[in-house]
């Protein structure tokens, strides 16, 4: 069952790359790798800037093709899950990353195909 469209998902990225960027002071990140910390306000202001260049309701320049802005989120799920492995993370910094990296990559899986919602 596929059910976020192309509007839907143009709603979610900028909260969610505030978010990033915000987070990880709040929950105290970097606890058992400073990088974590580094490595969500990096991905928050990236996804923030990519999210003003996507070809999506929202996107303020529309340079970058939303297929491409989808894949991009698809990786950067998987480094989000692997990233605890790579970098030693363990307690908070290794669950925020595995939450949002599952969080990311179900919101890529269940996206609807984008000519079924160029209407949406």
């Amino acid at each position: 069952m596929r059910f976020v469209t192309k509007n839907m998902h143009a709603f979610l990225d900028y909260p969610v790359a505030l978010a990033l960027i915000g987070l990880p002071f709040i929950l105290g990140l970097g606890n058992s790798n400073s990088f974590a910390l580094l490595l969500s306000v990096a991905t928050g202001i990236a996804a923030f800037i990519l999210t003003l260049l996507t070809d999506h309701r929202l996107g303020v320049y529309r340079i970058v093709p939303y297929k491409w802005h989808l894949i991009v989120d698809a990786l950067v799920g998987l480094v989000f899950i692997t990233a605890p492995f790579l970098f030693s993370f363990s307690g908070i910094d290794a669950n925020y990353f595995w939450i949002n990296g599952a969080a990311v990559l179900t919101v890529v899986s269940l996206h609807k195909p984008e000519q079924a919602s160029e209407i949406d």
